[in-house]
C-alpha cells in the first residue's frame, strides 16, 4: 500500500504563474537575451525556443531593430514554469492551452487552477506508482541479497 501525503498546497497568486521556480542564474541586472544566450541559460536548443514560439507555447518576444528575437526575465521565468510543466508529463498541447489561457488573462484564472489541480492530481498518481514500483524492487533486491548470503554461508 502507498500513502501519500495529500495535504493541499497553498500556491502563490495567479499574476505570479510566471514567476514561479527557481531563478536562472543571470547576469545582474540584465533583462535582455539573444536566443544563444537564452540556449545557454535554459539548456533548450535554439530550434527548440523557435519551435515553442511557432506553436504559441511563447509568444511576444521581443526583437531586436534587426529582427533578432530579444528574450527578457520574463520569458526566462515563463520557460522555467514551461520546464516544470514538461516534468509533469503535460503534453505539449495541453502546455499550449494553458499559455493560451495565461495570455487570455484574469478572466482564465479558475480554468489555469483546475488545469493546474488535475495535472498535480497526475502527478500524485504517477508518484504512486514509483512508490510501489521501488517496492517491488526493494523487495527483489532483499530476495538477491538473502539469497547471495545463503549460498556464500552453504
Amino acid at each position: 500500500m502507498t500513502v501519500i501525503d495529500s495535504t493541499p498546497v497553498h500556491s502563490p497568486p495567479a499574476r505570479a504563474c510566471v514567476s514561479w521556480g527557481p531563478a536562472h542564474p543571470r547576469p545582474d541586472g540584465q533583462d535582455r537575451y539573444t536566443i544563444s544566450e537564452v540556449a545557454a541559460l535554459t539548456g533548450l536548443s535554439a530550434h527548440t525556443l523557435r519551435w515553442y514560439e511557432q506553436i504559441g507555447l511563447m509568444t511576444h518576444v521581443g526583437r531586436s531593430h534587426h529582427g533578432q528575437r530579444v528574450f527578457g526575465n520574463r520569458d526566462l521565468d515563463w520557460l522555467a514554469f514551461v520546464g516544470t510543466l514538461r516534468l509533469t508529463g503535460m503534453p505539449v498541447a495541453a502546455m499550449v492551452h494553458f499559455a493560451e489561457l495565461v495570455r487570455r488573462g484574469e478572466d482564465t484564472f479558475e480554468e489555469r487552477q483546475e488545469v493546474l489541480e488535475q495535472t498535480r492530481h497526475d502527478v500524485l498518481s504517477r508518484i504512486a506508482e514509483l512508490q510501489d514500483t521501488l517496492a517491488a524492487l526493494d523487495h527483489k533486491i532483499d530476495f538477491y541479497a538473502d539469497a547471495r548470503r545463503a549460498s556464500e554461508r552453504a
